[in-house]
C-alpha cells in the first residue's frame, strides 16, 4: 500500500476542482496551478478560510431575500384556500351530520335505554362477586 490516505487526499482534490472552478470565472488574474499537493492544501485552506468568512452572509441574505418571500407567498396562498375549503367542508359536513344525527337519534336512546337496564341487572351480580372475592382475600391470606 503506497499511500494511506489516498481517499482523503481524493476528496480534496475533488473539493478543490469544484470549489475553484468556480471562483475562476469571478479573478480577473490568472491563477496558479498547485504543484504538489502541499500547495493545493493551502490553497484549499485559503478557500476555506474565505468561505468561513462570506458563506454565513450570502446565506443569510439569500433567505431573507429570497427563500423567506417565497414561504410567506406560500403560506398567504394556503391560508386563503384553506379558509375557503374548511367553510366548504365545514357547509357540507354541518348539514350531513345533522341529518344522521335526526335520523339515528332515536335508535340512539333505545339502544342507550337497553344498555342502562341491562348494567342495572348485572351491578348487583358484579358488586357480589366482587365482595366475595374481597372476603376469599382476607380469608385465605396468610397470617
Amino acid at each position: 500500500m503506497k499511500n494511506k490516505n489516498w481517499k482523503i487526499e481524493s476528496v480534496i482534490l475533488i473539493m478543490m476542482g469544484l470549489v475553484l472552478a468556480g471562483f475562476s470565472f469571478a479573478q480577473e488574474e490568472n491563477v496558479k496551478i498547485p504543484e504538489n499537493f502541499q500547495e493545493a492544501k493551502g490553497l484549499l485552506e485559503k478557500v476555506f478560510e474565505i468561505l468561513k468568512d462570506k458563506l454565513p452572509q450570502a446565506i443569510s441574505k439569500i433567505w431573507k431575500e429570497e427563500v423567506v418571500p417565497v414561504w410567506q407567498k406560500i403560506y398567504e396562498w394556503l391560508k386563503v384556500y384553506w379558509l375557503k375549503f374548511k367553510n366548504w367542508f365545514q357547509n357540507i359536513f354541518q348539514s350531513k351530520a345533522k341529518e344522521e344525527i335526526v335520523k339515528r337519534k332515536p335508535v340512539i336512546e333505545e339502544e342507550f335505554e337497553k344498555e342502562k337496564e341491562e348494567l342495572k341487572a348485572e351491578l348487583p351480580k358484579i358488586r357480589e362477586n366482587l365482595w366475595q372475592r374481597f372476603l376469599d382475600l382476607i380469608t385465605s391470606s396468610p397470617s
